[in-house]
């Protein structure tokens, strides 16, 4: 998992695990956090076009994919966004912009919610606040087909990770290139990672009928005072339009929502001229840090 490039490969202590990513550049951190069923490859473009930039890049494979840690436990809310802190911390920043596709945005999201002192900024691709995503939920069969024991690791993992590629090219309007489904289903067939992948959903689901979840949703109940930058593919068929607009009722300062046409569920990668443009205004309205 750890592919040469203009970037450098590191292995980093935080919040208990070790997390691998590849770091790019000088200046402000900006950390990039994968979706499902992606790993830290996937921002290989803005990776580039950041540290080009001036930026300090850094994208991350989150716990339980890539070539980090995959503990069997903490999946939650409540510890992704620890990993994300102690991530900040461990890279010696006081504060980070935090961008974040799929599950990395819903990461990225609580975070900047859970940890405010230590995030600059938050970009979401495809990734409704928390609670706006519980307002409007996707398709239920992805989350309820996750909570079946065992069958759906088979079933990701099968025939070389062969379902990888049949969700990378429905849920995306661009055809994705050979390589990135050849990358992504290796992803996918580490061991451990289709597990782990799928507790991220588990977790999602069952903590709504449990006390964590009540009292996560409390705690995101917070409104973010960051700028914030929200990006949906008009052509998603996994995450609605309406709840990735409709999260800047979860946001008091500067919200901006760009909807790109002829784009699926995968903006950076299926427009990262256009997304890269917009992720640098961004940073530049956020400043600093």
């Amino acid at each position: 998992m750890r592919l040469p490039g203009a970037w450098r490969h590191r292995d980093v202590s935080a919040n208990g695990i070790r997390l691998h990513l590849a770091e790019s550049g000088t200046g402000p951190l900006v950390l990039l956090l994968h979706g499902f069923p992606e790993f830290w490859w996937t921002w290989r473009r803005q990776l580039t076009a950041l540290a080009e930039s001036g930026y300090r890049a850094v994208a991350v494979d989150l716990r339980g994919c890539g070539d980090s840690d995959k503990p069997p436990r903490g999946y939650d809310g409540w510890t992704l966004a620890g990993d994300v802190a102690g991530l900040v911390k461990a890279l010696g920043a006081r504060r980070a912009h935090l961008v974040g596709h799929g599950w990395g945005g819903l990461v990225a999201w609580t975070a900047a919610a859970l940890h405010p002192r230590l995030v600059a900024s938050v970009s979401t691709l495809a990734a409704p606040h928390p609670l706006e995503l519980r307002r409007r939920p996707p398709a239920p069969r992805h989350l309820l087909a996750a909570q079946l024991p065992i069958w759906p690791e088979r079933w990701l993992t099968a025939d070389g990770a062969a379902a990888v590629q049949r969700l990378l090219l429905a849920w995306s309007a661009v055809p994705p290139e050979a390589e990135v489904l050849a990358r992504t289903r290796q992803a996918m067939s580490v061991p451990g990672v289709a597990h782990c992948s799928l507790e991220y959903l588990r977790w999602a689901f069952r903590s709504r009928l449990r006390g964590d979840g009540r009292q996560f949703a409390q705690a995101m109940r917070r409104r973010l005072t960051v700028p914030v930058l929200t990006v949906a593919g008009r052509l998603d068929p996994c995450v609605r339009v309406a709840a990735v607009q409709g999260s800047a009722r979860w946001v008091d300062g500067p919200f901006t929502h760009h909807c790109l046409d002829g784009v699926g569920h995968f903006p950076h990668r299926e427009a990262p001229e256009q997304v890269t443009e917009l992720l640098l205004a961004q940073l530049l309205r956020a400043g600093p840090g």
